[in-house]
């Protein structure tokens, strides 16, 4: 692929014109796909990254030399922004501020947020209807240093067997790194502490069941290096993850990517790129399509959490605003 800075090029993306800059730009070394390339990908998922970036509030990695290059961490949307770009505002507490962050509703939101560099998508599990009411509950399957990924795998399956008593359904994807993630609709009744604290009551039942593969340990220090933190923490305020279908900041631009239950055991993460992931939505579509449809009640995880506080387990303090 080219490389330099070439003319710009114009995008039809809807009912909109994105002008895309150094199009040849290399942003993944690995093969050497460039900006344009990304722009083609996120164009080619389009139905699946803005379904699962749809009315929230979403921070942007951006990478404006390529990923080998410097990260940005983008909360408010970027200067120059077309009139027809959409945000919502947010607070945060810690800062005594707010942001407008990008609140995508269309591809063409996403088009021109890759025009401004962005590689990654970090969406709120809130909506921009009630920021402060997550309608969606996060499990994310950490693997420590030394976790070998078949470890991963026997923890996803754990926490299916549980997400199947509990009578809530579980949409799996791969991390676009070493871990797994697991998404569950709820309805947008509790606050993040209490989404949090029912969070941490399912990890300590997933440890209960797996307690030579699974951790729910606070500090890091102090986590044994060879499992897997089911880490409640991503159901924090402001905590995000990357996004289902969002490239990741690597040479290799992996990906975020749906996957089905039969999948886990067979799975490898880095079969999942943005030269491979087209091909697949392709013939599988948008495999999180139904994720709205299954709203579970929370009721009782949070039961679940006041018996192991009543019998000693503390609630971990809330971590900081990233």
């Amino acid at each position: 692929m080219a490389s330099g800075s070439t003319p710009a090029v114009e995008v039809e993306v809807g009912q909109h014109t994105v002008r895309v800059t150094n199009p040849d730009r290399v942003y993944f070394p690995a093969r050497g796909e460039t900006k344009l390339d990304l722009v083609d990908y996120y164009r080619s998922v389009g139905d699946g990254i803005v379904n699962s970036l749809r009315e929230r509030p979403c921070m942007m990695h951006r990478y404006p030399t390529g990923v080998a290059g410097e990260k940005v961490h983008q909360k408010r949307l970027p200067a120059g922004a077309p009139p027809w770009m959409e945000t919502v505002r947010v607070f945060f507490p810690r800062f005594k501020r707010t942001a407008d962050e990008l609140c995508v509703t269309e591809l063409a939101h996403v088009i021109w947020a890759v025009q401004m560099s962005t590689v990654e998508f970090h969406p709120w599990n809130s909506r921009r209807a009630d920021t402060e009411k997550p309608d969606e509950w996060r499990i994310d399957l950490d693997p420590m240093p030394d976790c070998p990924f078949d470890r991963v795998q026997r923890v996803a399956h754990v926490a299916q067997e549980v997400l199947d008593e509990l009578g809530a359904v579980g949409w799996p994807k791969t991390s676009g790194g070493h871990g797994l993630h697991i998404y569950v609709r709820i309805a947008p009744e509790h606050g993040f502490s209490d989404v949090r604290r029912a969070a941490l009551a399912f990890a300590r039942e997933v440890e209960r069941r797996a307690p030579d593969d699974a951790t729910t340990t606070w500090w890091r220090r102090d986590r044994d290096p060879r499992l897997v933190f089911v880490d409640y923490n991503q159901n924090a305020r402001d905590h995000t993850i990357a996004a289902a279908y969002s490239v990741r900041g690597n040479p290799e631009g992996t990906v975020s990517t749906p996957i089905r239950w039969d999948e886990i055991a067979d799975v490898d993460p880095r079969d999942f790129t943005l030269a491979t992931v087209p091909k697949r939505f392709a013939e599988l579509g948008d495999l999180h399509a139904g994720l709205d449809d299954a709203v579970f009640d929370l009721t009782p995880l949070l039961e679940w959490a006041e018996r192991d506080e009543r019998e000693g387990h503390e609630v971990p303090p809330e971590p900081e605003d990233p």
